[in-house]
């Protein structure tokens, strides 16, 4: 694990479920699918992300999971750091209910792998045991700060590796916001109260904006309002703009408005650690798709800058 504060460059994220043809783990193999190993052994990245996918209805044990982790770990260039995006930790349910089980679960893949960090987006991931399609918005409302802080800090304090709350996502037509409250201060003021670090995604706010009818140069207003200071890593994925709306699509092709996000961010994270181009665009070859590459190369340009 690195030293904490050390900045680890630019990182690639993987959401990898089971039994995919070309991205994510090969049910016959265990490990990752061909197609990931490729990009792996192409790609320069300082360190790896990838995300919990449940194995379909098996337990969670970390027995079943742990070889294949260790393969794709396995897969990349010996020595690089490791991050773990979590998808049950659920913190933005705010009824309550026992996560000792995946406290655990994750605390023994951590003993295996090491991670720099956890992270999971602030969001409603599964509701009474029944996992949502996509993570659902928190609720923005006055009453569901103090439950969701709570079960931040509990989280904070129960996992081995750092915890990092992440940012929810806002996609247009995928979510249904409840409440009132602005995202950046209801998100600010959980954070505070929890005492936790952050993992900001960039598409995530654009997507919050322009829901709110923030469009133009007003996307990037009120950043001020979110805990900067905190902030640890950022995130960059996928994202379009289509019959007017804004869509977190995860499919590798950045917009020029994140990278522009990214230019102003950048001066106001004085604490970040790593900045991550998640769910990478990967053709046949395991290389970057072509479509993908001009905005890939201009972030890791701002990556190499910042470095530096």
């Amino acid at each position: 694990m690195s030293k904490v504060g050390s900045r680890l460059g630019f990182g690639i994220g993987f959401d990898l479920p089971w039994g995919a043809s070309a991205i994510g783990f090969d049910v016959n193999t265990g490990g990752p699918t061909q197609r990931v190993v490729d990009y792996l052994s192409h790609e320069q990245y300082g360190y790896l992300m990838f995300s919990f996918q449940p194995q379909g209805c098996a337990s969670l044990d970390p027995e079943t999971y742990i070889q294949s982790y260790e393969r794709l770990r396995d897969s990349a260039p010996a020595g690089t750091p490791l991050v773990l995006h979590q998808t049950t930790l659920n913190l933005g349910a705010i009824h309550e209910y026992d996560r000792s089980t995946v406290y655990s679960f994750t605390n023994s893949l951590h003993e295996r792998l090491n991670f720099e960090w956890i992270v999971e987006d602030v969001g409603i991931w599964s509701h009474h045991g029944i996992p949502m399609p996509y993570p659902l918005p928190p609720l923005l409302i006055r009453e569901s700060v103090n439950a969701t802080a709570k079960n931040v800090a509990e989280a904070k304090n129960a996992l081995t590796p750092r915890l990092h709350l992440e940012f929810p996502g806002f996609t247009d037509g995928f979510c249904v916001v409840v409440g009132n409250m602005d995202a950046y201060d209801w998100f600010s003021e959980v954070v505070e109260r929890a005492d936790v670090d952050v993992t900001i995604d960039i598409g995530h706010l654009l997507s919050y904006r322009w829901l709110i009818g923030h469009t133009g140069k007003a996307l990037y207003d009120g950043l001020d309002r979110l805990p900067l200071d905190r902030c640890r890593e950022l995130h960059l994925s996928g994202s379009a703009i289509r019959r007017g709306k804004f869509l977190d699509l995860h499919h590798g092709i950045l917009l020029d408005e994140q990278i522009e996000l990214l230019d102003r961010l950048l001066d106001r994270c004085p604490n970040l650690q790593g900045i991550t181009y998640e769910d990478p665009a990967v053709d046949g070859q395991g290389r970057l798709a072509s479509k993908a590459v001009p905005n890939v190369n201009l972030l890791r340009e701002r990556v190499s800058r910042w470095m530096q």
